[in-house]
């Protein structure tokens, strides 16, 4: 039986967010068999959990080791991390995409307005070559719902894409350029236009294709490239469908029904709502898969719950869409 409260996962708020996190752990359990499965390999009796931060986080290689479904069904859709043919890639098997697509668009919402008011470029080289991307089936949606006559995607074709841009800044339509960020930092080498209407968004990802630089550093080169005051960022990962963003600084906020917490890097059970360490991320989109991730990011949570991303756990997977240290 579905408990009632899968419903109304995008309805939640600060007051029941703690009790709703409660309930779908005991959900998962119940209904997971990898999870379920760790939480008492851990020794941790599952009636013991009664707090948030009691909550057994699963780490993110079980997405690459193991079948991570809550409850029995066949998947709507595969979703794949980025990755070698030396590494094992993470699969999330996705029972609703309809719960994906009402988690991408409230949470993009939330931040930047509808979707339908802006045109959306994707500069996605390397995401767009391969056949299980969240982040490509993510934008081919927003460009779906925006259904502006000059969205598109660009892979090795930028002069279009600066044709594009400038003919859109022309009709002062507002614009998101959304790109893989050895992509824009290639695109910046080679345009420098002045954008007033177009909000430029990375999404991580060196991917071994460039010297790696800080988050700061990149910005720095987009900003003076672009003429523009702040450079947007996501922060999404194939095990997670729901993403947080940042409007500057690498800052990131959530939406309601996603939460990050700190964990001690040599002490992994012992969490916090704010300070440094390795995050933990809640996400009640991932009703079907696990909604209590241990990720390989380290980074900072602050008293208002955003947070920043450092870097990443030494001798973790390189991954595609990992995000730059700061």
């Amino acid at each position: 039986m579905i408990p009632l409260f899968v419903n109304n996962l995008f309805q939640v708020n600060n007051t029941v967010f703690n009790g709703t996190a409660l309930e779908l752990f005991s959900f998962q359990y119940r209904n997971n068999a990898a999870y379920s499965g760790f939480v008492d390999a851990l020794g941790r009796p599952a009636a013991n959990v009664q707090t948030i931060e009691s909550i057994p986080f699963l780490p993110i290689s079980f997405f690459k080791t193991h079948t991570v479904k809550t409850t029995a069904f066949t998947e709507e859709q595969l979703f794949e991390s980025s990755g070698t043919t030396q590494t094992i890639q993470s699969k999330h098997l996705v029972k609703s995409l309809k719960l994906y697509e009402e988690s991408f668009f409230k949470g993009f919402e939330l931040q930047y307005g509808p979707v339908k008011d802006y045109c959306v470029l994707g500069l996605l080289p390397s995401y767009l070559e391969r056949k299980h991307s969240s982040l490509v089936y993510m934008v081919q949606r927003m460009m779906d719902e925006s259904a502006h006559p000059l969205n598109g995607f660009f892979l090795t074709n930028v002069e279009e894409l600066a044709k594009r841009l400038t003919e859109l800044e022309a009709q002062q339509q507002k614009t998101l350029l959304i790109g893989v960020t050895f992509g824009l930092l290639d695109f910046a080498e080679q345009y420098q236009l002045p954008l007033k209407h177009t909000i430029v968004m990375e999404t991580g990802g060196m991917k071994g294709r460039r010297e790696e630089l800080t988050r700061e550093e990149v910005h720095l080169l987009l900003k003076q490239s672009f003429s523009l005051d702040t450079i947007h960022s996501e922060y999404g990962m194939t095990e997670l469908l729901s993403q947080a963003y940042s409007k500057g600084d690498g800052i990131f906020y959530c939406p309601p029904w996603m939460k990050v917490l700190v964990r001690e890097e040599d002490d992994p059970l012992q969490l916090k709502a704010k300070g440094k360490g390795a995050l933990n991320i809640i996400d009640f989109a991932n009703v079907y898969s696990c909604s209590f991730i241990a990720t390989d990011d380290i980074g900072e949570v602050f008293d208002d719950g955003s947070f920043r991303v450092m870097g990443r756990i030494d001798n973790s997977d390189i991954r595609g869409c990992s995000l730059l240290a700061l």
